[in-house]
């Protein structure tokens, strides 16, 4: 009998639990999940009173058809004015992007051989895009393009990150647009309510995604035809696998979409002064593949990543301000500490290139070069030489800020030195004082030094005499290398017109690049029989070379020589006498 009444107890209590529940679910339908859309109506209402005239007025100007299949777009009079003003300050045409729609088509500009390639991935990605002040137009193009291009069954959520802009446009007036006009996509919009720069912007838009993939956009792109599916198809293949599209030009002036063509593209290098650089594809077979392809580093402004895979290598130094050097920072680390960075030619985005930043960083500090000496000091070992002969003051600055917690993950995560780097990943990249025959400041009569006469980073010019500094300065760096060129980083030494110096790119195929230096101290320029003289140059103006003679402007002593590499490398007694006669 006892256990007759427990069991119709127990019966009891499951009755009234369900009843209970029910009337929950009822309560949550009629209160709480009926009363969401009609919030969402009141907001929207009360938006459209002060924006949706603004919206309309700015949608009735938009030319259909303008720069549709990436095709130079132009204006006329008044707008056409007001455009090329526009340049000035904000280094983009704003009036020619507010004119041109927000959805515009654009041409397929893959190799044809993609479309081969059959892609079927199970991923879903979040898409994050940071703005700062960014103009509205240009930013809803990025969405859109990313939603028209992108199958809704890979993408997650777009997620918005706004790193506490100032403009008005991008406040209430997005807020409405993302309520009427993109009410049927999932898009997150993050407002940070003060400034954190570019870095940190990214990691709060990383914190809330949900994603399989992480995929970072400038907020001043447009996606093209099957830009997503490769790459999440990779990440499927290789978690460890950080990727990067072919970056296609957005013209700032005409919004013309340029590429180098359908095969060409470069991966990523560096420049020890701690820049990004475009290198030429570093082995021969990849240069025909349509399949991934290594890239040293990455410009940083898009790519792709597993989710976890982000967090677990080390996601963003959180030190880092405002923007710069992040993005060699993350290529470093991801190659010396197992994964891999590569370019994938099936996958292309347009990007739009100002000639200049047309808002300020955080605090008006030198965040690129405080940046990059964290990322030297924690990732280039002793390589971080080079670097801190451009930026000497910012060694052991503690403007940089504590390193404890980079180096500590460094170690927890077993990483490879850069030597390892440099030898594996980047055996191109040239070493200033590593292989070479001489290297260091090269004096001529004890006074007078070789000197790029503070020629810009990317840019050719005269090699030049100058005075010698006290201490050893990278304007006055040079190295005879081993392959005979007279050089500094990426550029050589160059005889023109059998007289004059420059220095131009290198191109590794001796020629005219190529140069001789004896245990004498003249250096020599075999296709031009004559030798590096100073004879009538002024400090401060170009080198010449003449006819090799016994003269004391013609004698270079290098800080560092590799004498034994000389000794093998000099030419007979006999060959010396004759060209000094």
């Amino acid at each position: 009998m006892l256990m007759k009444c427990g069991r119709i107890k127990k019966l009891y209590i499951r009755i009234l639990v369900v009843i209970f529940f029910a009337i929950w679910l009822i309560f949550y339908l009629k209160f709480f999940k009926l009363k969401l859309p009609t919030e969402i109506e009141e907001k929207v209402s009360r938006l459209a009173a002060k924006y949706e005239g603004t919206l309309e007025e700015y949608e009735s100007k938009i030319i259909p058809g303008l720069g549709d299949d990436g095709e130079p777009a132009f204006l006329e009079g008044e707008d056409q004015a007001k455009g090329d003003e526009s340049l000035k300050t904000f280094a983009l045409n704003t009036v020619l992007s507010d004119r041109m729609p927000l959805n515009r088509k654009l041409r397929d500009p893959r190799n044809p051989r993609c479309k081969e390639f059959s892609y079927n991935p199970k991923l879903k990605a979040s898409v994050i895009i940071i703005f700062y002040n960014e103009l509205l137009s240009v930013v809803l193009r990025t969405i859109w393009s990313v939603i028209l291009q992108t199958p809704n069954h890979l993408l997650q959520e777009i997620i918005l990150v706004d790193d506490c802009s100032t403009t008005e446009p991008l406040k209430g007036l997005l807020d409405y647009y993302i309520l009427t006009r993109l009410k049927n996509y999932n898009i997150r919009l993050v407002r940070l309510s003060s400034r954190m720069g570019l870095i940190r912007a990214r990691l709060q838009g990383a914190r809330v995604a949900t994603g399989d993939v992480l995929v970072f956009l400038d907020s001043h792109c447009e996606a093209t035809t099957q830009w997503l599916e490769p790459l999440l198809a990779r990440i499927e293949e290789d978690k460890t696998a950080v990727l990067v599209p072919i970056i296609d030009v957005i013209e700032a002036n005409t919004f013309a979409y340029s590429t180098n063509g359908e095969t060409n593209f470069q991966v990523g290098g560096f420049s020890w002064s701690g820049h990004f650089t475009w290198i030429d594809i570093q082995k021969e077979e990849d240069k025909e593949s349509m399949g991934p392809v290594r890239s040293p580093t990455m410009a940083g402004g898009l790519f792709a990543i597993d989710r976890n895979f982000f967090w677990d290598i080390g996601s963003y130094d959180e030190q880092m301000d405002g923007w710069g050097g992040e993005n060699l920072e993350m290529s470093f680390r991801i190659w010396q500490c197992g994964g891999k960075l590569e370019t994938v030619p099936c996958s292309r985005v347009g990007h739009v290139f100002r000639d200049f930043h047309p808002y300020s960083f955080p605090d008006n500090k030198d965040t690129h070069g405080i940046n990059t000496a964290r990322l030297v000091d924690v990732w280039m070992d002793d390589y971080k030489r080079f670097f801190y002969m451009f930026e000497p003051l910012l060694e052991n600055n503690p403007v940089i800020g504590d390193l404890t917690h980079r180096k500590q993950l460094r170690q927890k995560l077993r990483c490879k030195s850069f030597k390892w780097y440099l030898d594996n990943i980047y055996p191109e990249k040239f070493i200033l004082d590593e292989n070479v025959f001489a290297y260091g400041q090269a004096r001529n009569r004890k006074e007078y030094c070789l000197d790029d006469l503070q020629l810009g980073e990317g840019k050719m010019g005269p090699l030049g005499l100058y005075v010698c500094h006290p201490n050893l300065a990278m304007s006055q760096y040079f190295s005879i290398s081993s392959k005979g060129e007279l050089r500094k980083e990426n550029f050589c030494a160059e005889v023109h017109n059998e007289r004059t110096v420059q220095l131009t790119e290198c191109h590794g195929h001796k020629k005219n690049q190529y140069w001789r230096y004896f245990t004498n101290g003249t250096i020599y320029h075999p296709s031009t029989n004559k030798c590096l003289t100073t004879f009538e140059v002024e400090p401060g103006k170009g080198l010449l070379v003449e006819k090799c003679k016994k003269s004391r402007y013609q004698l270079w002593e290098f800080t560092y020589v590799n004498h034994t590499a000389i000794l093998d490398k000099k030419l007979s007694s006999n060959e010396i006498n004759e060209y000094l006669k």
